[in-house]
Order: structure tokens, then sequence, then C-alpha cells
């Protein structure tokens, strides 16, 4: 199959994918032809019956196909080098949404957005409250209740959505008050004596299709409860470069961000220093926060069945509770 052909291919079944419910081929052509593709009725069908007997997408009915999780792998998995720095693409359309105001406490914020079984709600919440009440992980979250969508995220029957705060809207908030920040990776850090020492493993930002945080969970490299309890253990973070220029207005903002608990600063380096062994660049100083996701990582690490998706959505800072 040609790579035209196959853009076409992944086209319709992320549209088919992303509608929630059944579509028939007339829709499909309307919102490809939307997305920039010539293509009529009869050449979606076309390419419906390739994409069933590839059991990618499945007929119900007279209502139209809907995908399959083959499909839905199939779309992970698909044109790998076009999605490659869509993290990092899809971070800085966030930071510039970003609008939360440090003197009002108003304005849009970036979240990541767990989902859990609806059973295991109580206890998660136990282990939240005791993780945000012992290290600086922003406290405001907000629940998202079953059969609702947020983003392309699809809070199922029997399912209960945790939105946190990310990390990222840090560098929203740097960028509002005109300093340049630019996200370079999500790493394991190491923690000894309640101080960080350094990063034991890194991914680029740049050079991923899957969120660097997400892949650390999964992986269950994280040690948040051992950092909470005892001083010492692996924790989540990220580290950014601004303008060495701009360092003691970025000191001034990033105290007004801790003081209103978006976020935690876990090391400030001066510039063209190494910060927790990590190399920055000339002119530049790194400063490295703690992800907001370690408070599901947390969570995750008690056995309770987590996933998550950082950097999810923008959303106003009203609809977040803190917790208590």
């Amino acid at each position: 199959m040609d790579l035209t052909t196959q853009r076409k291919m992944i086209a319709i079944l992320k549209i088919i994918h992303e509608s929630h419910t059944p579509l028939g081929a007339r829709l499909i052509a309307d919102r490809m032809n939307s997305q920039g593709y010539v293509l009529g009725e009869r050449a979606v069908r076309y390419h419906l019956r390739i994409l069933d007997e590839r059991h990618l997408t499945k007929r119900i009915g007279y209502d139209g196909r809907v995908i399959t999780n083959l499909g839905i792998a199939e779309i992970d998995n698909a044109l790998v080098g076009d999605r490659v720095g869509f993290i990092i693409t899809k971070i800085e359309r966030l930071m510039l949404d970003t609008s939360f105001d440090l003197k009002t406490r108003q304005g849009n914020v970036i979240i990541n957005i767990s989902v859990i079984e609806k059973d295991d709600l109580e206890k998660s919440m136990e282990i939240i409250k005791t993780v945000i009440n012992g290290y600086p992980f922003s406290p405001y979250i907000k629940i998202l209740e079953e059969n609702s969508v947020i983003s392309d995220i699809e809070i199922m029957k029997g399912k209960i959505g945790i939105a946190t705060m990310c990390s990222i809207t840090i560098d929203g908030i740097l960028l509002k008050n005109g300093i340049t920040s630019d996200p370079i990776y999500g790493g394991i850090m190491e923690v000894k004596d309640n101080k960080p020492v350094c990063f034991e493993d890194v991914i680029v930002y740049s050079g991923t299709t899957i969120d660097p945080m997400r892949i650390f969970i999964k992986k269950k490299m994280t040690r948040v409860l051992d950092t909470v309890n005892t001083g010492s253990g692996k924790l989540l973070a990220n580290l950014r470069e601004i303008p060495g220029s701009a360092l003691s207005r970025a000191k001034e903002v990033l105290d007004s961000v801790a003081e209103a608990r978006i976020g935690g600063i876990a090391r400030i380096g001066a510039p063209g220093e190494s910060v927790l062994n990590s190399v920055i660049g000339a002119g530049k100083a790194g400063i490295v926060v703690y992800a907001g996701t370690n408070v599901m990582a947390a969570v995750s690490e008690m056995g309770i069945k987590v996933a998550t998706y950082p950097i999810s959505a923008v959303i106003d800072f009203r609809e977040l509770k803190e917790i208590s």
C-alpha cells in the first residue's frame, strides 16, 4: 500500500475513533474533505471495505462503522515518523493556551487525566492526600464522572477520571510573564534525604511519540511513596531551559507559583551550569520541576490499576478543587 493510501486509511480510522458513535460513509467523507482530503463517498466505502477485511473497523447495521481494538492499535503504531515530536508540539500549543494569572488566581491551566475503576476512588483519594501532604505536588484536582468525555479521553461506565495539575502549566505561566521556557525532557529523578540528586533516566520530548511520564509510570519505575515516607526514592520530574538573562525574573515568578501551589520546583540552576547532572545550553539556565503525575504514580504503586494521560487538556482553574 502506498503512503498516500495509508495516510487516508489512518485518517478514516481517526475520524471513526474520535466520533465515539458509529459513522457512515457520507459523514466520514465530509470530515475527510474538511481535513483537506479530496475523497468522495464511494471512495470512502472502498476504503471501509478494506478496513473491515483487516478487522480494523466493524459495521454496526445501518448505523455505520466503529473502530475495533485492532484499529486503535493501528492508529498508535502507524506513521511513527510523522508523530515523532508530537508531544513537544502539543506542549507548545497548551503552553500558549495557558492563561493563569498569579495575582488573581484565575485563568486556564493544563491538566493530566488518569482513569481508575469507580470502586477504587476512595482508596485512591486517601493515597493522593497522603502524597500531597508529604511533598510539594499541587493539591488541585477534579473528579470526572463516568460516561463523560474530556479532550479525546472517554470515561467509560464503571470508571472515574481524576484530573491533576500538569507541571507544564508552569511553563505556560513563565511564557505569560514574558519568559521563554523550553521543556527539554521528562525523567526519573533520584531523591535522597528529601534532596534531588540526579536524573537516572530521561526521554527527550522532541524525539518521542508518547509522553515520557506515561512510559515511566507504566514501567513502574517510580518510588513516590518511598520518597514521601522515608525521604529517599524516585520521582517523576521534567527539565526546561530559560534564557539565563531572565533567571532573576523567573525566580520571582516561580516563588509565586509555589505560593499558589501550582507545582513544586526541585532545582534552579545558574546560567550555563548543569542541573542534576543535566547539561544546559550556553546562555541558558535549567529549571527542574516535580511532575504533577507523581500523585497518580503513587496510586499505581499501591496496586490500583491506573491509566494516565499526561498533558491532556486546558481547563479553567476554577473547575479544580483543593484537597485539604
